[in-house]
């Protein structure tokens, strides 16, 4: 029997998730309006054609650990949540479990996003203490632990500045049948959570779903609150296991009646089946192009074991449950998506984070990505990784790339081409971010829609660009003034050499 999602216990409000901008809804061949936005190179939504060059994968950075399990109320099943920029202070959220202890979801957090503490709360008695660092439930019977609780930022336009911090939380009525209520939480702090209704905001029977990190967020782009949750598709018939973790999709305009939730299908397999288990997908819009979505996604692989006997004899991997955490593995993986659309682009299947050497990373539910990317320098920005699941030395690492830096098009020595498919900008300039070697360099040409060079925009007329630069006006015969062809339709092709592209913005 199919379970539809709220119909146990609130209205039930269909929303049309055809919800987004024109620009969002692109037919083959024509133009797409971009207008100023920056543009990501994460996915072929603006590519026609590429000849000697490809879409590469980013390389994130080891930037040192943040956070350690220190603490007498964190444990070997500490799992991280999210990061969230509040202002300029960076909020850390994490479940600290010690076995045999209270579960309870904690805090840190940083001015810069790269030194962190865990300041002192003093709201929950843990051990005989309140010198701690965890978050507190309120309600009836005073403060106690929250077990999993998931902030965001309400944005949307309109919301008082008291009612702007909220979070939602699943709570598991039943596993036979399977039935999970989710409730919304509202604080005036971060640190002290209150029930915003008695009734669930979501009550689904649906296989596994919510069960991990699950987020909502106002989209600006869709102009509406946007939830990716977790839940188990089934596989077809004859499969060797009975479903894969895949992701759905839910809306709604008032965060209280919600869409009947679609599955996420995906590029590589083109259907709602992923290729692998996503245990989780930290799905949000990015922070410098918020038309943008991408996920994190933890990417895990059942069945698969890596360490050897010796090296569990060393390594004191926790057992819970009867599950043996080292029987599998994990690694992180990279998801984008477009506002109003259903559809995962995984342009890259290879791993954006990899285990690496160290054995205590080649276990079950490590190197699961937090959601969460932040900027943390000029030219970086910072994701947080978990690491050494299961076991004592247990942390959360920080990783960095580029801005923009989740992928590029790249050229070798050799040299290559990109053309964009037919596009409208607004503006009077074309800012790249981009980077070649000494050797290397980048030129661009604008095209008519026919692909004839348009007079005073020719390659031939493109001073070389050569260097590494977040953002570099491209200029023709020493000029940058694309004012004349703002809003009308060009293509941009762009002629590279041992180089990369990694987003380009019309200004």
């Amino acid at each position: 029997m199919k379970t539809r999602l709220f119909a146990v216990t609130v209205p039930f409000l269909v929303i049309s998730l055809d919800a987004s901008p024109p620009a969002e809804r692109t037919v083959p061949g024509e133009p797409v309006e971009i207008g100023s936005r920056l543009e990501l190179f994460v996915d072929y939504y603006l590519i026609d054609r590429l000849e000697g060059a490809r879409l590469t994968l980013g390389h994130p950075r080891p930037a040192g650990t943040v956070l350690t399990a220190d603490r007498p109320w964190e444990g070997s099943f500490n799992f991280g949540y999210e990061v969230i920029r509040d202002g300029g202070v960076h909020r850390l959220f994490y479940r600290g479990w010690s076995e045999g202890g209270p579960v309870g979801v904690c805090y840190a957090e940083s001015r810069d996003g790269v030194r962190w503490e865990k300041p002192n709360l003093g709201l929950v008695e843990v051990g005989g203490t309140r010198e701690n660092n965890v978050v507190a439930l309120v309600d009836e019977s005073g403060l106690s632990p929250i077990q999993n609780l998931y902030p965001f930022i309400d944005s949307r336009p309109g919301v008082p500045a008291s009612e702007r911090v909220k979070g939602i939380r699943a709570i598991l009525q039943s596993k036979e049948p399977f039935l999970m209520h989710v409730y919304l939480y509202g604080s005036e702090d971060w640190f002290r959570w209150r029930r915003l209704r008695e009734e669930p905001i979501i009550a689904t029977g649906i296989r596994n779903a919510f069960d991990s990190s699950n987020y909502v967020f106002w989209s600006p782009t869709e102009r509406l609150y946007v939830c990716y949750f977790r839940y188990m598709v089934e596989r077809p018939t004859g499969s060797p296991s009975a479903g894969l973790r895949s992701i759905q999709r839910a809306i709604s305009r008032d965060l209280i009646h919600w869409s009947e939730p679609q599955g996420m299908t995906y590029s590589d397999t083109g259907t709602a089946i992923p290729s692998d288990h996503l245990y989780t997908n930290n799905t949000e819009p990015y922070f410098r192009a918020p038309h943008l979505y991408v996920g994190l996604a933890a990417r895990f692989i059942k069945g698969r074991r890596v360490v050897t006997d010796a090296q569990l004899a060393r390594m004191q991997v926790a057992s819970q449950g009867g599950h043996a955490y080292y029987e599998d593995c994990s690694d992180g993986v990279l998801l984008t998506t477009r506002p109003g659309t259903t559809r995962f682009d995984r342009t890259f299947l290879e791993a954006l984070v990899r285990p690496g050497q160290e054995p205590e990373n080649w276990v079950s539910r490590t190197n699961y990505p937090l959601r969460g990317v932040v900027q943390t320098g000029p030219a970086e920005m910072s994701f947080f990784v978990t690491r050494h699941y299961a076991q004592p030395s247990w942390h959360i690492e920080r990783l960095t790339l580029r801005l923009d830096g989740f992928s590029s098009v790249r050229a070798s020595y050799q040299g290559g081409e990109m053309l964009t498919r037919p596009l409208v900008f607004s503006g009077d300039r074309l800012v790249l971010n981009y980077a070649t070697s000494a050797a290397g360099s980048l030129r661009v040409e604008v095209q008519d829609i026919e692909g004839r060079p348009v007079p005073g925009f020719s390659l031939s007329e493109c001073r070389e660009i050569i260097g590494d630069e977040i953002e570099r006006p491209v200029t023709w015969e020493g000029h940058p003034d694309l004012g004349q062809l703002s809003g009308k339709t060009v293509r941009l092709r762009f002629v590279m050499k041992d180089a990369d592209l990694y987003s380009m913005r019309f200004q």
